[in-house]
């Protein structure tokens, strides 16, 4: 595999499994290498040269290192499946909102929820709750009439929000007043290609 994009991720993480399911799903060569976060492998070098931030994931795409899930959504989809980022101008704005939501309040919403519940975070499990139904409840108002997030067919929105929203249960955030949002994840895992991010047997998932 030594063409293969070498994905740095820990398998538990939404945005380390955002890049693994869209490289999935478009076919792209990769490899997975996993990243030992409990024993502080990404805070130390050689995983720091690759990110000084010691975050993942991270990928090396032969001397390209890039970090940041989204960032790095960007820049697959256009060099390997540009089908996924539309160029349309009004189109590719909508993607990038929806990019900038799920780093915004699906991170700090379900995906802080999920930190409390399955990794023992510090955090206040109301407020992300609180912000998990804003999220939720204005994206279930988005899908009114709409298969997709944005356009016709599937874009690296829809890959973004995905994982994250899977898992929002396992934070104690419930998906059943969310039909909408439900069928969107149906429609995303009825995709060829399509790989799961482990479960884990906590909060409403317990």
């Amino acid at each position: 595999m030594s063409n293969a994009i070498k994905i740095h991720r820990f398998p538990l993480s939404g945005h380390c499994h955002r890049v693994e399911l869209f490289s999935s799903l478009t076919g792209i060569n990769y490899e997975l290498v996993e990243v030992d976060l409990a024993n502080g492998e990404h805070k130390r070098d050689p995983f720091l040269k690759l990110n000084p931030v010691g975050l993942v994931p991270v990928i090396e795409d032969g001397s390209t290192v890039l970090s940041d899930s989204n960032a790095i959504l960007v820049y697959l989809a256009r060099k390997y499946a540009p089908d996924w980022l539309p160029t349309d101008p009004y189109l590719e704005a909508e993607v990038h909102r929806f990019l900038a939501f799920a780093a915004g309040e699906l991170a700090s919403g379900p995906g802080a929820a999920r930190l409390i519940t399955v990794f023992g975070r510090p955090l206040d499990p109301e407020r992300a709750k609180s912000v998990a139904k804003v999220a939720f409840d204005n994206l279930e108002a988005h899908l009114d009439g709409r298969e997709w997030l944005v356009g016709d067919r599937p874009t690296i929105a829809d890959i973004a929000i995905y994982s994250y929203t899977a898992h929002a249960p396992e934070g104690n955030v419930s998906l059943e007043p969310y039909p909408r949002i439900r069928g969107l994840l149906k429609r995303i895992e009825a995709l060829p290609g399509f790989v799961a991010m482990p479960a884990t047997k906590a909060g409403l998932a317990a």
